[in-house]
C-alpha cells in the first residue's frame, strides 16, 4: 500500500428494513421478484472487465421449485482461470498506485448502490436463487455486506495511522503493502455478503483478485460484480470465473503468482488446499497467506437456572432460520433434566407454527435446503437417527424433493452425547437434544468442550453469574465467537468479529482489522537526518 494517513468516522451498522405490510420496501421488493422470475438471464463471467460468455450454459434454478427457470451461467474452463490470473496481475501496479483514499470510495460508494437502488435486486436473488426468507436475504445480502463495505474502509484507515516511534534524528514509517501476486477468493453458498467480503475486503488492501463463487450463489454474485461496475471499481481488480473447483485449483495452487486464498467453505475442501499449496511452497515468489473459515458443530448448553423459554427460542432461531445451512447454527443442545419438560413444551408447541414453502410467501419461516447433494446428505442422518437406538425423534423428521428440497425442522434427543448426530457437522435443519444430569454442569462443560473438532459458535445460558464464568473459562476454546444468554449466530459486522478456530478456520475474524491485516505485507522504513561519518564508537576511546 502507501503511507496515506486519512479519518474515515465510525460506520454505524445498517438497519434492518421489516417489510411489514403495505411497506415501500416491499412493495419494491415483490416487483422486482415478479420481474426476475418473469425472464430468463444470462449470467456472464467478468473477467479484466469484460463480460465472458461461453457455450456452455448451466441451467439455474430456485431450491425450491425445480420447474422454474431463472436462467444459466456460463461454465469456464482453463483459458478462463489463465486469463482472469493475467488480468489480476496486469491490474496491480495501477490499483495499488491509485492509494488508500481513492480504493475506500469506490467500496463506500457499492454500499451506498446497495443501501439503494441495488437492495431489492440483491435481496431478490437471494432469494430466489438461495432460497432465503425476506428476513434472512436482508440482515445478510443487503445489510451485512453493506456493513462490510463501510467498517473495512474504516479499519484500513485505523491501520495506516499505526506507525512506529521516531525519537530525535530519525524518521520511522510503516507502509501496508499489498501481497505478491494475486489473491484466490473462493465464496461459499450460504452467505452473499460473505461472497461480497470475501473479494473486496482483500481488493480494498490493495490486492487484485480471482474470484470464484459457490455454483448455487452465481445468481447473486452477479448483482456483485454490477454494483462493483457501477461504483468504479477498474477492470482487472476483480475477476469473476465459472469453473469448477479442480479446475481452477489445479492452476490456482500451482501459479508462481499465487499471493493468498481468502476462503469459506468445508473443513475437508479447506485441509486439501493447505497440503496442496504445501505441496507447491517451492513454486511460489512468497509465502501464501491461508485464511479460512470452515465448518462448526456450534453448541447451546443451558445451565439450572436458565430462562427455558429463551433456550427455546434460541434452538429454534439458531437451529432453523435459513434451514441450519449457517456454518453457526447450533446442531447440538445440552439441557439440564430440571428444564426439559417445560422447553420440550414450548418447542412442540412453537414448531407446530411454523410453516415452510416458498420464500415468496412473507409468512413462510422456513425454506428449501440448497440443492440435492445438500438434500440428500441431510436426510440421511435423519434415516440413521429414526433406526438407531440412541437417538428419539421429537419433531419433524419428514422431507420431499419433488417440487423443491424440503426438509421439516427436525429434533432428535440422544442418550449418547458422543452420537453421530452430536459430533458431526450436518448443515441443515436438525437439532440434537441432550438432556444431562443438572448436578453434573461443569463435566457437560468439559463434554461439549471434548466432543467437536470444531471451535466456531457456543452459546451458555443462565441467571446465575458464577455458572456464566465457569462455563467463560471452561469453553475458553471451544468457540470464536462465544454468546451469553444468545443464540449462536447472527454476528454482526463492527459488534462482533467472526471466525473460529481448531477445525473451524484460521481465526482471521472476517469484519474487523485482524481480517484486513492478513491482506498486506508491510515495510518499515528508517530515515536518519544525520548519517554517521565514524565507525567508532565512545567505548573504544579508552582501553
Amino acid at each position: 500500500m502507501n503511507k496515506e494517513i486519512f479519518k474515515i468516522s465510525i460506520p454505524i451498522n445498517e438497519p434492518i428494513l421489516n417489510y411489514s405490510p403495505g411497506s415501500k420496501e416491499k412493495k419494491e421488493l415483490k416487483k422486482v421478484l415478479n420481474d426476475f422470475k418473469s425472464k430468463e438471464v444470462d449470467i456472464p463471467m467478468y473477467i479484466n472487465g469484460k463480460e465472458i460468455r461461453t457455450d456452455n450454459k448451466i441451467r439455474i434454478s430456485p431450491p425450491h421449485n425445480h420447474n422454474h427457470t431463472l436462467g444459466c451461467y456460463n461454465h469456464g474452463d482453463t483459458s478462463h482461470v489463465h486469463l482472469a490470473i493475467k488480468a489480476a496481475m496486469s491490474a496491480k501496479k495501477s490499483w495499488n498506485a491509485l492509494g488508500a483514499v481513492k480504493r475506500a470510495k469506490i467500496f463506500l460508494k457499492a454500499a451506498d448502490l446497495i443501501a439503494g437502488p441495488y437492495r431489492a435486486k440483491i435481496n431478490a436473488t437471494t432469494m430466489l436463487g438461495q432460497s432465503k426468507n425476506i428476513f434472512q436475504a436482508e440482515v445478510d445480502a443487503a445489510c451485512e455486506l453493506i456493513d462490510f463495505l463501510r467498517f473495512n474502509p474504516y479499519y484500513m484507515s485505523k491501520i495506516n495511522e499505526e506507525q512506529p516511534l521516531s525519537p530525535e534524528g530519525m524518521k520511522n514509517s510503516l507502509d501496508y503493502r499489498p501481497l505478491e501476486g494475486f489473491v484466490f477468493a473462493l465464496s461459499p453458498f450460504n452467505f452473499t455478503s460473505i461472497a461480497g467480503n470475501l473479494c473486496s475486503s482483500v481488493a480494498l488492501m490493495g490486492n487484485t483478485v480471482v474470484w470464484k463463487a459457490s455454483r448455487t450463489q452465481i445468481y447473486s454474485a452477479d448483482i456483485i460484480m454490477k454494483v462493483f461496475k457501477e461504483a468504479g471499481l477498474p477492470n482487472g481488480v476483480i475477476n469473476l470465473i465459472h469453473t469448477d473447483g479442480k479446475t481452477a485449483g489445479d492452476i490456482i495452487f500451482k501459479h508462481p503468482d499465487f499471493g493468498g486464498i481468502h476462503f469459506t467453505g468445508s473443513t475437508n475442501v479447506f485441509q486439501n488446499f493447505w497440503k496442496e499449496i504445501g505441496d507447491n511452497i517451492s513454486n511460489y515468489k512468497s509465502y501464501p497467506r491461508i485464511v479460512g473459515e470452515t465448518g462448526g458443530k456450534d453448541f447451546i448448553i443451558a445451565h439450572e437456572s436458565a430462562d427455558f423459554l429463551a433456550i427455546s427460542t434460541a434452538i429454534i432461531r439458531g437451529g432453523f432460520e435459513f434451514q441450519g445451512q449457517k456454518c453457526s447454527a447450533p446442531s447440538r443442545v445440552y439441557i439440564p433434566n430440571n428444564l426439559w419438560e417445560p422447553i420440550k413444551e414450548n418447542l412442540l408447541n412453537e414448531l407446530s407454527t411454523i410453516k415452510m414453502g416458498d420464500p415468496e410467501d412473507f409468512t413462510n419461516f422456513v425454506n428449501a435446503v440448497i440443492d440435492e447433494k445438500a438434500f440428500d446428505n441431510i436426510t440421511s442422518y435423519i434415516d440413521f437417527a429414526k433406526k438407531d437406538n440412541d437417538h428419539e425423534l421429537l419433531i419433524g423428521g419428514n422431507y420431499d424433493k419433488s417440487d423443491g428440497y424440503y426438509i421439516e425442522p427436525t429434533i432428535f434427543l440422544s442418550s449418547n452425547p458422543k452420537s453421530k448426530l452430536m459430533c458431526e457437522e450436518i448443515f441443515g435443519p436438525i437439532v440434537t437434544i441432550h438432556i444431562y444430569d443438572k448436578e453434573k454442569y461443569e463435566e457437560t462443560l468439559d463434554l461439549v468442550n471434548n466432543t467437536s473438532p470444531y471451535a466456531l459458535t457456543g452459546a451458555v445460558f443462565a441467571k446465575e453469574k458464577d455458572a456464566i464464568n465457569l462455563a467463560n473459562k471452561k469453553l475458553e476454546y471451544a468457540a470464536g465467537n462465544f454468546y451469553i444468554n444468545d443464540k449462536p449466530t447472527g454476528a454482526v459486522v463492527g459488534q462482533q468479529p467472526f471466525g473460529g478456530s481448531r477445525a473451524s478456520g484460521t481465526n482471521d475474524k472476517a469484519g474487523s482489522y485482524l481480517n484486513l491485516l492478513r491482506w498486506v505485507s508491510p515495510r518499515t522504513t528508517k530515515e536518519v537526518f544525520e548519517s554517521p561519518t565514524n565507525y567508532r564508537y565512545p567505548f573504544m576511546n579508552e582501553k
